[in-house]
């Protein structure tokens, strides 16, 4: 590869998940073997960017209803965890290093989307500080390695979106979803609960604590099942729950209902649920993550 390539480098490799390329190649298939194909397959996926030891069993169950052999692009969109952005984010870079193999940015669809002049660009630096797409790289490359060299991928960093803005970034990424060879991976962790993410919503009705949380995720996972923009608005409006990718989400749920507008009947829906410890009391923290994906008729 000439060195004149911009190439982002698996910074969180070796920390948020092995360096290693066999052992995390051995790592995957095992989650994967584990999970079923159910329903795909996907155009659209949401799953968990923790590391590989808290939710790599959870992501599978998404990335198993992946089709390579219909995939040709594949859209990342994960949540901004260090910068304050108000919009959308582009990479600088054209490689996306992982540790089985590169990944290709596709500069067509890119070049499309500055044209909008709704995106930002990104500094390599801060590009290689967030996790929330490079979690989804070592999966990616593993869901679509039988097509390994007829695919590129097409990351995005979504900001703080107020509702209008995930509404209209929704619209613009339709006509891109309506494309069955189009995949969407929508990076989300679901609730972050303890006082160390200052959130400690707890229903006494459900029990112990964790059954709170699993009650609250589930029923906003219900709503996402929904199809509905403005439900999941309302849900995140009355319970504040932290819900890390959920402007991601909002943007595919208003994909979804543009393309509804015109016809196209899709479902989703949810997999697997995990949390990362069971929360029995007010010192315990935890991070709960989701696997679902979205099926075009």
């Amino acid at each position: 590869m000439s060195n004149r390539m911009v190439c982002r480098e698996a910074s969180h490799a070796g920390s948020w998940y092995t360096a290693s390329g066999s052992q995390l190649n051995a790592q995957l298939e095992g989650w994967l073997s584990q999970a079923q194909s159910s329903i795909g397959p996907a155009r659209a996926i949401i799953a968990p960017h923790a590391g590989y030891t808290y939710c790599g069993a959870c992501a599978a169950h998404a990335y198993k209803q992946v089709d390579p052999s219909i995939t040709r692009r594949v859209f990342i969109l994960g949540p901004s965890h260090h910068v304050p952005l108000s919009r959308c984010a582009l990479s600088p870079a054209e490689i996306y290093r992982t540790p089985l193999y590169d990944l290709r940015i596709d500069q067509k669809i890119y070049a499309e989307l500055w044209k909008t002049g709704m995106f930002e660009r990104m500094s390599l630096q801060t590009d290689e500080d967030e996790h929330s797409i490079e979690m989804h790289l070592p999966y990616t490359a593993k869901a679509m390695e039988s097509h390994k060299d007829e695919f590129s991928i097409v990351p995005v960093l979504v900001g703080a979106l107020s509702e209008s803005k995930e509404q209209e970034y929704g619209k613009l990424l339709s006509k891109y979803l309506a494309d069955p060879a189009n995949l969407f991976v929508i990076s989300s962790d679901f609730c972050h609960w303890g006082q160390r993410f200052r959130y400690t919503y707890y229903d006494e009705s459900q029990g112990e604590i964790y059954r709170s949380i699993e009650h609250l995720d589930k029923m906003g996972m219900g709503i996402i099942e929904q199809l509905d923009p403005m439900s999941f608005s309302n849900y995140l409006k009355k319970y504040h729950n932290t819900i890390c990718g959920r402007h991601p989400i909002g943007v595919l749920l208003n994909a979804v209902a543009e393309l509804k507008k015109s016809g196209v009947e899709m479902n989703f829906s949810f997999l697997n649920y995990a949390q990362s410890s069971q929360c029995r009391n007010w010192q315990d923290s935890s991070v709960s993550y989701a696997a679902g994906a979205l099926v075009v008729h």
